[in-house]
């Protein structure tokens, strides 16, 4: 399955401008198989979201992104999230202790919000946002070589805030993911691999295309 691990829809995540809507319909026609809300600092939509997918025949999970200390990090199995920042060791503990995976998010993206070298210093990390599509290229590179150094997985996802930036990375994830534990699963395991939108399908990343490739895009939060 081919998932985008990363996207803000516009009721919890105030600087997007995506309903559920249009993140649904503009993936299928991209040809996803799922993708995955989260949110700045919130999971609240996930009951909606949930039933959304029922509805839609299209998966939905949900996690949520959180901002610490030392930079972002995308948490899935966390139902209670910090009520305040915390440093990064701290919020990775609370997600393995409740069974769950964390991320880190976009590490080298120049706006406070990546871990970048930090990444070292802590323990636990489940993946790597090495591709993400609202991040620089050569930032992007950084993330990968850093998730090959310390042989932690790498995920593609898009970090939309807008509908054009849905699923230019993704992650491929062999066998079925029906919900979030498939998903947390499956990340554990080391199942998954980045995947780049290109001439309307999914491919295998080709890394000299993808430093070449010009962002027409400002960096996302």
């Amino acid at each position: 399955m081919i998932i985008d691990t990363h996207m803000h829809e516009k009721t919890y995540s105030s600087d997007s401008f995506l309903s559920l809507e249009d993140i649904v319909k503009k993936s299928k026609s991209m040809g996803l198989d799922g993708v995955c809300i989260t949110d700045h600092e919130s999971n609240e939509i996930k009951d909606f979201a949930h039933q959304f997918s029922k509805q839609s025949g299209f998966l939905i999970l949900v996690g949520a992104e959180v901002l610490t200390h030392e930079g972002d990090i995308t948490v899935f199995g966390l139902d209670d999230l910090p009520k305040e920042k915390i440093h990064a060791q701290q919020l990775i503990d609370l997600t393995l202790k409740a069974g769950g995976v964390a991320i880190s998010a976009h590490p080298f993206r120049h706006n406070n919000r990546g871990m970048g070298k930090f990444i070292k210093n802590v323990q636990g990390l489940s993946g790597i946002e090495a591709f993400n599509g609202s991040t620089f290229p050569h930032h992007n590179l950084y993330a990968y070589g850093l998730s090959s150094e310390l042989s932690i997985p790498a995920l593609g996802a898009s970090d939309a805030h807008t509908i054009d930036a849905i699923g230019k990375y993704a992650t491929l994830i062999p066998g079925n993911i029906r919900d979030e534990k498939d998903f947390i699963e499956a990340v554990k395991s080391g199942r998954v691999s980045p995947v780049v939108y290109s001439n309307n399908k999914y491919e295998s990343l080709d890394i000299n295309q993808m430093l070449y490739n010009k962002p027409i895009y400002k960096e996302a939060i």
